[in-house]
């Protein structure tokens, strides 16, 4: 086994080479073409052989790949977090456990599950148990728990609000959830309406010495019982176990690993039902993407209930990696990766813009001589990445004496893979990072119908702007969408939406056959409804989404998304921004969030008063100002006409607010996507007011103009 493991990331290794100089990444199959559909494209090697499915033939299952880990790697670091001082008010270093205590918990645990499931009449294979916190290492032991006994786990997320927690337990049937202290109250409210739910399993302890009936376990369960639901603490759930120990019951390679509720813009979140094959096939494409490396860390932040975390902390588990879990609160994440300091990061558009924002803050836009030296750094690098012959984003020098400096600040100076994924990033905010860290720097395209992974950019390809290639694991084509006038016969690239077959692909959703048939048509290719052109090098680009479309009263289709990433990667003062068009309209307004720091300087400018960027209350009202407005409007016009916006693509008024759009408010999904739908319900009086503003703006111009 261990030298089939050395196999694997040679294996692993040799599939993340780019192909021959000038050769395509992705490449279409001969003779496949067909009426109003491109050609299918595959990853350069796999263009006349199956699709990669495992890189290892014994490893079936991510139970398997697990265990394998476990038995090469018992003394590695697997598991850590970062313990709360009550005293001093400050979290301490790391504090890890190994693969082989990792794995006897468990194991232990996994047992202990069914026996608390065999006492409420639930036996068998193949039934779910609930996971309701915020990242950390219990998270992954339930996971692995699991699956070690052949269950599955259903993911509920941490900031969502009651409907879709009851929603999610009752459509998914769940006996029992695994959750942090803080839900149990939660569950307890919604246990009159959640008649399936008998066992409440919590992450944190039930008592702290407290005298004999009076300890927060003891208390919980007089009410629980009341109900009908016993709560039991997650260590005394593994003494259970080890007190009654009872075989691995392993999982078969179809046997589902998950049911994966889509946090979803609009209506009932979908069950993505995922099988054991789907992981391991993910796993594996994850490892040709980030290497396979028993001396790798990772950090855990986005949330695990989302199918990008979770693949990724799979792939580290089967390279023997050791996974850091931030300690909860994501604007302290950059103190945990300065006492982590990952090799390998993965994040979001969000975030990467605050990176930009912060950094761009600090070098380029300084005064003096570190902001010329920045400047030039930059410029000199930004250069390279352009070099026809031999792109790079290295530099011997400016890397050791700027960069360097640069990335400690974000405990990312021993990071050598960086991924983007779950929306775009603007491509100069890509770029720009590029510059900054030295490092592989790439964009990534997948769902959670696809385990997160069907599209990246290759090692050494600085393009920017597209999600790069076709993974190994999968095969896509464009489907014409002729009422958008994109068309797979469109010069020079072709258009159209994107379709999906792979290793990894869904089963199903759960218990929503009409749903199930609409997603995935008769020869098995899933639509995913965003839209993209294809260059010459095999590089998908997203450049629509096909339910996310505007059209204005002109008839023109807009692209909000497009817009909204421009104005935020040119406009450090914005953290957030919903671009809105009514059909009856023939321009767009739009809600922008404003981050604090960055708009409070931007704010004494205007006004000429100096502000506390941690006044928010006084922020917000700053927020109200006419003046500020429109000199945001000014920025955003300037915005505009560098980027070639056409009229109807620019915002012709707009809002501030202080985080707008929130988890909380549900607004944003858990993975920080927009919901539109609702956004627009939340905000319509404001709307509707920018619409009359801009509509008597444009009137009184026109009397003017006639005067």
């Amino acid at each position: 086994m261990f030298g089939q493991l050395d196999a694997v990331a040679q294996r692993a290794a040799e599939l993340a080479k780019p192909p021959p100089k000038g050769q395509p990444y992705s490449v279409p199959i001969p003779g496949s073409q067909k009426e109003g559909r491109s050609a299918v494209y595959r990853h350069w090697r796999f263009r006349d052989v199956p699709m990669l499915e495992r890189l290892d033939e014994k490893i079936t299952t991510a139970h398997e790949a697990f265990e394998a880990s476990a038995t090469r790697y018992p003394k590695n670091n697997c598991l850590g977090f970062r313990p709360y001082d009550p005293i001093s008010k400050t979290f301490g270093a790391y504090q890890w456990e190994d693969y082989e205590t990792i794995q006897t918990r468990r194991k232990n645990l996994g047992v202990g599950l069914v026996h608390l499931h065999a006492k409420e009449g639930v036996v068998g294979r193949h039934f779910g148990v609930g996971l309701w916190c915020q990242n950390r290492p219990e998270w992954q032991i339930t996971d692995l728990a699991c699956m070690s006994q052949s269950l599955f786990t259903v993911s509920i997320y941490d900031t969502l609000g009651p409907d879709t927690t009851e929603y999610i337990v009752n459509h998914s049937s769940l006996t029992c959830v695994v959750t942090s202290l803080n839900h149990v109250t939660a569950l307890l409210k919604l246990k009159p309406r959640l008649p399936s739910l008998k066992l409440i399993v919590v992450l944190d302890p039930l008592s702290a010495g407290e005298l004999p009936g009076q300890s927060k376990g003891e208390l919980l369960n007089s009410l629980a019982s009341e109900m009908g639901v016993s709560i039991h603490y997650i260590k005394d759930v593994e003494a259970l176990g080890e007190k009654e120990p009872i075989p691995y019951n392993p999982p078969k390679p179809d046997d589902v690993i998950t049911i994966n509720y889509t946090s979803g813009t609009t209506g009932d979140p979908k069950g993505v039902v995922l099988t054991h094959r789907n992981a391991v096939a993910g796993t594996n494409a994850s490892l040709i993407i980030m290497g396979a490396s028993p001396d790798q860390v990772v950090c855990s932040f986005l949330p695990l209930a989302h199918i990008y975390q979770r693949l990724g902390e799979h792939s580290a588990l089967a390279g023997g990696a050791a996974i850091g879990y931030f300690h909860g609160n994501i604007a302290e994440l950059v103190d945990d990766l300065k006492v982590l300091r990952p090799t390998a990061f993965a994040g979001v558009p969000r975030l990467y813009n605050r990176f930009g924002t912060v950094i761009k803050e600090n070098t380029i836009q300084q005064t003096g001589f570190k902001g010329a030296l920045s400047r030039h750094v930059v410029s000199t690098k930004s250069a390279a990445l352009k070099d026809k012959e031999n792109p790079t984003n290295k530099h011997a020098l400016y890397d050791r004496i700027w960069s360097k400096k640069v990335i400690k600040a974000f405990g990312l100076n021993r990071c050598k893979i960086m991924v983007s994924g779950s929306a775009p990033i603007d491509p100069s905010l890509h770029q720009f990072l590029r510059v900054v860290f030295g490092n592989n720097f790439v964009q990534g395209y997948g769902l959670t119908e696809t385990y997160a992974v069907s599209l990246v950019q290759v090692e050494g390809d600085m393009s920017a702007g597209n999600c790069g290639a076709v993974v190994p694991t999968g095969e896509c084509c464009l489907l014409d969408v002729p009422d958008m006038e994109y068309l797979s016969t469109d010069k020079p690239h072709p258009r159209g939406e994107l379709l999906i077959r792979s290793t990894t692909q869904f089963r199903e959703y759960f218990r929503n056959e009409e749903e199930t048939k609409k997603a995935i048509d008769s020869e098995g290719w899933f639509h995913t409804g965003d839209i993209c052109s294809i260059d010459e090098m095999g590089r998908f680009k997203i450049i629509d989404r096909r339910k996310n479309v505007l059209k204005l009263a002109q008839g023109e289709y807009i692209s909000p998304e497009r817009i909204e990433n421009v104005y935020l990667s040119n406009c450090g003062y914005l953290a957030t921004a919903y671009v809105h068009g009514d059909s009856h309209q023939s321009f767009l307004v739009g809600i922008f969030g404003v981050a604090p720091e960055s708009f409070a300087a931007f704010a004494g400018k205007v006004l000429g008063e100096t502000f506390d960027p941690t006044d928010l209350e006084k922020l917000e009202k700053i927020a109200q100002n006419k003046k500020v407005e429109k000199a945001i409007m000014k920025e955003l016009d300037k915005v505009g006409k560098k980027n070639k916006f056409n009229s109807y693509e620019k915002v012709r008024a707009c809002r501030l607010f202080i985080d707008p759009f929130t988890v909380d408010n549900q607004l944003l999904t858990p993975t920080l996507k927009l919901k539109r739908p609702q956004a627009a319900r939340w905000f319509r009086d404001h709307l509707d007011e920018l619409y009359a503003e801009a509509l008597e703006e444009e009137a009184n111009g026109k009397v003017k103009a006639k005067l």
